[in-house]
């Protein structure tokens, strides 16, 4: 049946019972119940008990969808089990799962077993008994009618058991030794649930019964006992009229007895109690009439030196009830006096108090609510102004104001959170002068001027908390008078701007301003060489703060700002900081961060507070998350000048290799040709062909040295020949009978190009030279390009005679073909030759003369 509805049912059982079921089974990843929280609720057992105890069960639900919740629970659960090693401890909560008995299959090694509020009314020996290693287990909030506690006679661990807020009547008794929590508390007990058995408790801590009635001796199993805390739940206790009980608890610490809240206090039992130090009560219901009963509960349980601290829960009141209360504690041995969620009914008045000679120290009221709406604001400040303690505490009321005390006041302690007070509290007031904590924080305070002006005569106040008010301050305003003493002043949470640093106290050691306004500190304030501790956290800073105005700081909270690149120099400004906690803000991770990263990475962690997984980069986009340890730019980024000089020496290097390389590869010869090339076949597409084909016999005229005629008839004239190129000869075409100089011309004139090989030998004749001065001359004349310039060997400047100064223009200005002496590379020259005649021309044919 499990397996069936594990694979059909699960999916819709969790739907149905999505809102009552929350089953959380503990493991290494999910669905864990802290241990150590258990075992340490445990250890602190004697702590006053939560609101919890006061919760009121919830109303029953119909029968059948419960049960069909539990087969689903049920599924669920064992679905889970499988899961578990029988290697782990395991923490299980099952709390408000709608569980109407104690499930099977639960780790065996369970150690804490949480199934308060559920529906769970039995309790059976199989339950619990497999649990050996039980050590914590919570009933709380259930149905459990009846109880055995012999079905814990194989928990020999078990040290923790809450069953309060059941329906228990009934407890058979059975010997455990180890607990030390014990709740049977908000239960429907006649009377203590107490046998013999309890005695053997020796570690108990925490004991919670409850009683409808009670006897002097329903305590006695327990008497030689030392508890810490005892709580008596009598919120259903029948009072007996004309006749007063007497209960006896021997040994405790604490005492909490807790009341019905909607009936008037009428308890009259005389209760015996040895070294109580705490009492509590709670859901006292008090008018004139009856505050007499409660004085008179209190006057057996005060009598004895021991009972300092008391303490009223839940109190509704009248004014003349509670001066009477506090009239009666006055003389007693109580030190601290604490009611909470007290409400005031009918009306206040002026009431007589006398205050004597007192044992108590501090008065504590917290979250008053005032059902009278008229009423003299004298008689109700005036019995609190005029205590003569030394620590009071009236925080959340709604109390405007509060008066100096008229003589000398004692207190040393003020505490007026959270109430309605306005700037004129305590003004021009001189009696305050043994006042050293002043905490009106949470209030209606506007004006940084009078709070300064109002502590000008607490001459020994020394922390001063005036956070979450409206505290403003225009510098333009008088200046601010503070008492001298102030050492800690607590103003966050205003609408203080960066004027605020021209009103504090001179000899401030302690400075909260986190959450104000500010944008930037002063560098120019002087009256803040003592202060050691600073937080302007959330706030809009955008740089760090130089130390040179606060020369002993050595405590910085700076978090929450607006700094995107703070100092690098900070450290180096600030030699006494032993803690920074400058995190979480949007730094801009750029070349000007790296030296701070570098200068903050430096510190130890115990100085840089949250470094580093709260230093991250906000700006730019792509660095965004990322932590500033793992931001990394390169010096050469982030440095100009050796930016400049870097790529000044790349370049030179470069040039250089390439040279080298040029040189080495003859690479110049390669790139000259080329361009040659290049710019010959540019200029042979511009040229007019009509005008070139007028008289043209001749592709091209060649003029060399005889010396090296071998060259030009071996290589130069067969390889131009080949191409359909004529070429003029002077021994070929030269028209016999007609002066040299007259052939030189007529063969230049019906030529397409000149080709002169330059060579040391070409340099000595002259004859070459006439035809290079006669080409010249037509270059000009003709406004073409029709020299082609061979150097078919290297030509010395200096060996260039004077008077061909033609020559020496002309290869300083003109462009030449070398002729290579690699193989290689004659492939290009020839490229180069035959391209000068890329162009289709159609010569004339003439007879010769």
């Amino acid at each position: 049946m499990v397996l069936l509805c594990l694979s059909l049912g699960l999916a819709f059982c969790q739907t149905l019972t999505f809102l009552h079921l929350e089953v959380i089974l503990s493991s290494s990843e999910e669905k864990v119940l802290n241990l150590d929280a258990h075992l340490d609720a445990l250890k602190n057992s004697n702590n006053s008990l939560g609101d919890s105890h006061f919760n009121i069960m919830t109303e029953d639900k119909d029968s059948t969808v419960r049960s069909f919740h539990f087969v689903c629970i049920m599924t669920f659960i064992i679905g889970t089990v499988i899961q578990f090693s029988n290697e782990s401890k395991f923490a299980v909560d099952l709390s408000n799962s709608g569980l109407t008995q104690v499930p099977k299959g639960l780790p065996p090694k369970t150690e804490v077993l949480d199934m308060s509020q559920n529906y769970i009314s039995e309790l059976h020996l199989s339950d619990i008994s497999f649990f050996s290693g039980l050590k914590v287990l919570k009933l709380s909030h259930n149905r459990i009618q009846n109880l055995d506690i012999s079905i814990f006679k194989f928990n020999s661990d078990l040290e923790y058991l809450d069953l309060s807020h059941n329906r228990l009547q009934n407890v058979s008794c059975h010997p455990i030794t180890n607990l030390k929590h014990l709740d049977f508390s908000f239960n429907d007990f006649d009377t203590l649930p107490l046998c013999k058995e309890f005695g053997n408790l020796t570690q108990l801590n925490f004991l919670g019964l409850s009683a409808t009635k009670l006897q002097q001796l329903d305590l006695l199993p327990v008497a030689h006992l030392h508890l810490n805390y005892i709580l008596l739940d009598l919120k259903d206790y029948h009072v007996k009229e004309s006749e007063t009980e007497s209960l006896q608890i021997l040994n405790t610490k604490t005492l909490h007895l807790i009341f019905h809240p909607n009936n008037l206090f009428s308890f009259q039992v005389n209760i015996l109690v040895n070294a109580l130090g705490c009492l509590q009560l709670t859901n006292i219901k008090l008018s004139n009439s009856n505050c007499q009963v409660l004085v008179k509960f209190l006057s057996e349980l005060t009598r004895g030196p021991t009972l300092l601290n008391f303490t009223l829960n839940h109190v509704e009141t009248t004014w003349k009830c509670l001066v009477g209360v506090f009239q009666f504690l006055w003389p007693r041995p109580v030190e601290y006096l604490n009611i909470y969620n007290l409400t005031m009914i009918q009306s206040i008045r002026e009431e007589d108090f006398t205050y004597s000679e007192t044992a108590l120290k501090a008065l504590k009221i917290e979250h008053v609510t005032n059902k009278v709406f008229l009423f003299s604001q004298t008689a109700l400040y005036r019995v609190f102004s005029e205590m003569n303690i030394m620590r009071l505490t009236i925080s959340d009321t709604p109390f405007i104001h509060m008066l100096c005390p008229q003589a000398t006041s004692t207190f040393k302690f003020l505490n007026f959170s959270q109430n309605v007070l306005t700037d004129s509290i305590f003004q021009k007031c001189s009696t305050l002068v043994r006042l050293e904590t002043l905490i009106l924080q949470k209030n209606e305070l506007k004006d940084l001027y009078k709070v300064g002006f109002m502590t000008k005569d607490m001459t020994s106040l020394e922390t001063l908390d005036v956070s979450c008010n409206s505290l403003e301050y225009d510098r333009d305003n008088r200046n601010c008078t503070w008492t001298g003493s102030i050492v800690v002043l607590n103003l966050s949470s205003n609408i203080l701007t960066n004027s605020v640093f021209r009103c504090l106290p001179p000899r401030i050691k302690v400075l909260d301003l986190h959450n104000n306004r500010i944008r930037s500190i002063p560098t120019d304030v002087t009256s803040l060489e003592a202060l050691q501790e600073l937080n302007v956290a959330f706030n809009s800073l955008a740089h760090l703060p130089e130390c040179g105005s606060f020369s002993s700081l050595s405590v910085l909270t700076i978090d929450y700002n607006a700094i995107s690149n703070p100092s690098a120099h900070f450290f180096q400004s600030c030699q006494n900081m032993r803690s920074i906690k400058a995190g979480n803000n949007p730094f801009q991770c750029t070349c000007e961060l790296r030296e701070f990263i570098q200068s903050i990475g430096q510190e130890s962690s115990e100085v840089v507070e949250g470094w580093p997984d709260s230093y991250k980069c906000d700006h730019p986009e792509s660095y965004k998350g990322t932590l500033l340890k793992d931001f990394h730019m390169s010096p050469l980024s982030c440095n100009t000048a050796l930016l400049i000089v870097t790529i000044g020496v790349t370049g030179l290097v470069f040039a250089v290799t390439v040279t080298v390389v040029c040189i080495y590869f003859d690479l110049s010869w390669y790139l000259r040709m080329v361009c040659q090339w290049t710019q010959t076949r540019h200029r042979a597409r511009n040229i007019n062909l009509d005008e070139l084909q007028r008289t043209l016999q001749f592709h091209a005229f060649i003029s060399y040295s005889e010396h090296d005629s071998a060259w030009v008839k071996n290589e130069l004239v067969p390889c131009l020949e080949k191409e359909d190129i004529r070429i003029c000869l002077h021994e070929r075409n030269f028209v016999p009978g007609k002066s040299i100089v007259e052939n030189i011309i007529n063969c230049i004139e019906k030529s397409y190009k000149s080709i002169f090989v330059l060579s040391p030998n070409f340099v000595q004749s002259e004859w070459c030279h006439y035809e290079l001065y006669f080409a010249h001359h037509n270059l000009f004349h003709e406004g073409s390009n029709n020299l082609i310039l061979i150097l078919l060997e290297p030509i010395p400047q200096n060996s260039i005679p004077c008077k061909y100064h033609k020559l020496k223009a002309l290869m300083t200005q003109r462009t030449y073909l070398e002729w290579p002496k690699e193989k290689g590379k004659r492939g290009l020259f020839w490229a180069n030759i035959r391209a000068a005649f890329n162009v289709s021309l159609t010569l004339t044919t003439e007879n010769d003369e």
